[in-house]
């Protein structure tokens, strides 16, 4: 039997069809041994994508060693079966370690394992990633297409509107998704829990949809290989269930019973017992011979350790911005990433509708095929910019702080999840946003991402120090969340008058600056604080050490010294102290046996209403009068 992927414009043929149902076949047989394994999952997803995720892996992706993300997370039971099936992972591994204490094979797809470039789970987001490695393709100008599977359901996902209105706007029409149409969700079928016209949806986002029997291997094999103008969704009308007995029956009458449970052991046993699910000794001869003919092996995926330096980032030349002089800290930003992208062709600057505001403008204008404009799409924007990093590009991504640590807090987490390198940046932040109001005052932004393990929060003290934060964050490894205000602060200088980050300066992750040196209490200050502090500790005369920190998540010896000298601390931030730098102080003095006398937090307590930054620092007692008070108490 010819093994061998037909043109495209060709048909399968009957031989290759009934190949392909022999493979799915097997591929059931290890979906249920592996949930007699685990005895959780999600069968029947699993078996409506299988038809799909067969005529895809042996036919397509097995010759153009293309890249499928499956949005869908759950039917992790039938993208493992398709991989045991193709030799691309251990059979009998699957089958005894899925779901299992310290198994790769996770109960959703993970990137742990070759063939899967990206691991998924939230609804919607894999999706989006999906269209970022479209994307990443088109920057390269690569004439490899992109696929991605998706349920039903999923569509009701706000953030699958935004993923339609990307791929559309940006054309691309190497992006391929699969909807696995079963009509069925969790707790009932599609129409009961929210109807939802997948067709019409896509079709007004400007899509080309082609609407086939999603268990048809020919009109599987026509809708994958459709080349046209615009990006394509395959609406894959499918069974939940299909082809288990058990299963199908409900499957077919819209009953979600196998949507997320396992059959017994012996129902399992039972249902291996049937002859449509035996394979015959020719049938295991043809499994064994495909395998030898196609030697199907995917990539696996590289996770670089956090912080890691990339030799290969031009950083630039740092600006310098003068002592005696206010500068704002998002124009550094924006300086710093035009001169970032000028140097390095895979630096890209992202936006949702406000490179205005947070200085993406400058690549905007410069260079208009390294800047992205999402719209108002900020989950999109976060998930994109995953698929793109795992695709060797750079992206930075901004927007105001009150949306990049809420809106996108989920896309974020699975970018941290998944160790990719993406770099957020939000301006806006803290009371400094000022007259905008509560809305828009980022008070708790830095705590959205304190959890995360591969995501690095950093704040800066000035235009300078911002400058050098930028330039690390392009060269070092990891997802970055980097703050700042909107108004323009000091350049902070040396005793001698000279810049405090000047031209030999390079930034550290986690490094304090002490600013001040004294002895009778540390008060720990960032961003627009610093000036704050520095004012009322010269309004009041006492011999304070101002410390510098840059990051809630990662102190060093200077703050570590300071606190075991004076053992007294003023934590002053522009954000709420329970989940920012002040809550990590007392954390940091205890982790290193340090017994404070003193410890007072100076951060917003509340919302504030409209007013200018100073107003608002006056009327949430974290201005210099506030900190003043704080110090007669020493």
């Amino acid at each position: 039997m010819d093994y061998t992927c037909p043109p495209s414009n060709e048909k399968l043929g009957s031989e290759r069809v009934a190949f392909l149902q022999t493979f799915a076949k097997n591929c059931r047989r290890t979906i249920l041994k592996m949930l007699k394994t685990s005895q959780s999952g999600h069968p029947g997803g699993s078996l409506s994508c299988l038809d799909f995720l067969s005529t895809l892996y042996a036919f397509r992706l097995a010759d153009t060693q293309e890249d499928l993300i499956v949005s869908n997370g759950h039917i992790s039971p039938g993208v493992y079966a398709v991989l045991a099936e193709m030799g691309a992972v251990n059979k009998d591994e699957v089958i005894k370690t899925f779901r299992q204490k310290g198994s790769i094979f996770e109960g959703h797809v993970t990137r742990h394992i070759a063939g899967i470039p990206f691991g998924t789970g939230p609804l919607g987001a894999g999706v989006s990633v999906a269209a970022g490695f479209a994307y990443s393709e088109k920057l390269k100008k690569s004439d490899k297409k992109v696929f991605a599977c998706i349920g039903d359901g999923e569509v009701q996902e706000g953030q699958v509107h935004e993923m339609a209105l990307f791929a559309s706007k940006k054309k691309l029409n190497n992006f391929t998704v699969f909807c696995d149409y079963n009509a069925v969700q969790l707790t009932h079928s599609l129409e009961e829990t929210m109807p939802t016209n997948i067709k019409a949806f896509f079709q007004a986002h400007d899509w080309e949809v082609l609407d086939i029997n999603g268990h048809d291997a020919e009109s599987l094999w026509k809708a994958i290989n459709h080349q046209g103008d615009r990006p394509i969704l395959i609406l894959g009308n499918t069974i939940m269930g299909n082809g288990i007995p058990m299963m199908q029956a409900d499957g077919e009458n819209h009953i979600p019973t196998w949507h997320g449970k396992a059959p017994k052991p012996d129902e399992i046993e039972a249902q291996l017992a049937l002859p449509e699910l035996t394979l015959s000794a020719e049938e295991k001869t043809q499994l064994d011979d495909f395998r030898k003919a196609v030697k199907f092996n995917p990539h696996k995926s590289v996770f670089t350790p956090n912080l890691t330096r990339d030799e290969t980032v031009n950083t630039g030349k740092p600006v310098l911005y003068a002592t005696g002089t206010k500068e704002a800290c998002r124009g550094a930003y924006g300086k710093a990433l035009l001169d970032l992208a000028k140097h390095n062709k895979n630096v890209l600057a992202g936006t949702a509708d406000v490179g205005g505001s947070v200085m993406t403008k400058f690549v905007a204008a410069e260079l208009p095929e390294q800047h992205i404009e999402f719209g108002i799409c900020e989950q999109n924007m976060v998930s994109v910019a995953g698929g793109l990093s795992v695709n060797n590009f750079i992206p930075f991504v901004s927007t105001f702080g009150a949306f990049m640590s809420s809106r996108a807090k989920d896309q974020a987490r699975l970018n941290d999840v998944n160790q990719v390198n993406v770099k957020m940046v939000s301006t806006h932040c803290g009371l400094s946003v000022g007259e905008d109001g509560p809305t828009h005052q980022a008070i708790d932004d830095m705590g959205s991402f304190m959890g995360m393990f591969n995501t690095h929060v950093i704040e800066p003290a000035d235009a300078n120090q911002c400058d050098r934060i930028i330039r690390y964050a392009a060269s070092h490894y990891g997802n970055f969340y980097i703050r700042m205000g909107r108004h323009a602060l000091p350049v902070l200088e040396k005793p001698d008058g000279s810049a405090l980050y000047d031209e030999n300066y390079e930034y550290v992750y986690g490094e304090t600056t002490v600013l001040k040196a004294g002895t009778a209490v540390t008060l720990v200050a960032s961003g627009p604080m610093i000036a704050e502090a520095m004012k009322a500790v010269e309004s009041i005369g006492i011999e304070a050490e101002i410390v510098i920190a840059s990051s809630p998540k990662q102190f060093d010896e200077n703050l570590k010294n300071s606190l075991a000298k004076t053992k007294k601390v003023i934590v002053i931030e522009d954000h709420n102290g329970l989940s920012g730098f002040a809550s990590q102080v007392v954390l940091f003095a205890a982790e290193n046996n340090i017994s404070l006398a003193k410890f007072i937090d100076i951060s917003p307590k509340a919302y504030q209403l409209s007013g200018t930054p100073m107003e608002l620092y006056q009327s949430a007692n974290i201005g210099e009068d506030a900190i003043a008070e704080a110090l007669k108490t020493i």
